[in-house]
């Protein structure tokens, strides 16, 4: 039996040599995932394969939950706290264009944000803990979420369905290759935004290209719309405020001399503070109202609301970095700006504290540097390492510190 540290500040060597053991496997785990790519609900075969795995290495599952979400529960031999740590299973409707001999099998879907890493990294964190939970202070709950790429996002449907029943505190990894490899990045407070989506709908008057005069063209609302919902950012909102509002598509037409009586576009909208989102919202609003009504034309407007911001707990943050400077290094431990975009993993904050990591997986040296849901995107695999033995180590911190707490 492997006996993990267990004294507040895990050591770097035993869990270090550890994982290295484990770090074959955690390999082919992964290569499997990245092969055998899943959408979000849809992740069936992908929830077999992480319930296999667990329960070979003598974890207790509950499949079926939120839909194909997974909960493993590792009880230790002695009473404390019980710790939850999260990865998300599902993939991206891309195609994969990579040239290595794990590239995706399944036309149009790939894993082009990493989460086949999270699942083998959370694989390889419930070994290490199993090996040595008869030292263990309490007990170690894995959640393998479904549907993180889609609102309304399998967080939600995974609580709903009790999923954090009994938990004390969560930790959550996402491997980043914006930041290079060795790197460990959180901070407290704010650290991912709330992304909204919004379509706006043009109604028009449509007719020949050769006689505009008789028609309201609502391509040309719909350009003028664009422009004037970038003064949003840029005149409407606070500059001390991060925000951003995009459009990222635009339908219309039919023909090259056919003037469209319609018009769609979409967009997002990424803000940190409730506030703000409000004000930007009516803005969207306003100016698009305002903008149809100057050409003659109409719109209707469907705002959804995604996810909330991530936002840390101050405590579960300052432990990250211990633990991390611990493990790996002082120089490990790096500044973590704020990042636009968004994670159902801010639900799980809502209910309990916990702290949302970045582990550095950029290499050039290994040709990861394509950024994330781009049809090259690839990860430094050791990253994957550091992720496993971090998730091992934050648990084992927060029931050692708990359990010295309670002995004091």
């Amino acid at each position: 039996m492997t006996k993990l540290p267990q004294t507040k500040g895990v050591r770097r060597m035993e869990l270090g040599k550890q994982v290295e053991t484990i770090f074959p496997d955690m390999v082919a785990w992964r290569r499997h995932l990245h092969m055998n790519p899943e959408l979000s609900y849809r992740e069936e075969k992908t929830s077999r394969f992480v319930a296999e795995v667990l329960e070979s290495i003598g974890i207790e599952v509950r499949t079926g939950v939120g839909g194909h979400g997974i909960v493993g529960l590792l009880r230790g031999a002695k009473p404390g706290p019980t710790v939850a740590l999260r990865a998300d299973m599902d993939a991206l409707p891309i195609q994969d264009e990579k040239t290595v001999p794990y590239k995706s099998q399944v036309p149009g879907v790939m894993h082009a944000c990493g989460h086949d890493g999270h699942t083998a990294a959370l694989l390889g964190a419930a070994r290490l803990l199993a090996g040595g939970k008869d030292e263990m202070q309490g007990n170690a709950v894995f959640l393998f979420q479904p549907a993180e790429e889609v609102c309304p996002g399998g967080a939600k449907a995974m609580i709903a369905d009790g999923a954090l029943d009994g938990v004390d505190v969560i930790y959550g990894v996402h491997l980043w290759t914006p930041f290079a490899a060795g790197g460990i990045h959180t901070a407290a407070g704010p650290v991912m935004a709330a992304p909204d989506e919004f379509v706006i709908r043009i109604k028009g008057k449509g007719g020949h290209g050769a006689l505009p005069h008789q028609t309201v063209d609502s391509i040309v609302v719909g350009a003028h719309l664009i422009v004037n919902l970038q003064t949003i950012v840029s005149r409407s909102v606070n500059p001390a405020d991060p925000c951003v509002v995009s459009i990222g598509m635009l339908h219309a037409g039919t023909g090259f001399n056919v003037i469209s009586e319609t018009c769609v576009l979409s967009g997002t909208v990424r803000t940190f503070d409730p506030d703000v989102k409000r004000q930007i919202r009516g803005r969207i609003e306003a100016i698009a109202e305002t903008t149809c009504a100057m050409f003659g034309a109409a719109c209707d407007i469907d705002y959804i609301d995604g996810y909330p911001a991530v936002v840390n707990d101050a405590n579960e943050a300052r432990r990250c970095k211990d633990v991390a400077a611990n493990l790996f290094g002082e120089a490990s431990v790096r500044p973590l700006p704020l990042i636009m975009a968004g994670e159902d993993f801010a639900y799980y904050l809502q209910i309990k504290p916990g702290c949302f990591i970045f582990v550095g997986a950029g290499n050039e040296e290994k040709g990861a540097t394509a950024p994330h849901h781009h049809p090259q995107f690839d990860i430094d695999e050791d990253a994957m390492k550091q992720s496993a033995a971090l998730l091992a180590g934050l648990c084992l911190d927060y029931q050692a510190s708990h359990a010295a707490a309670a002995n004091r």
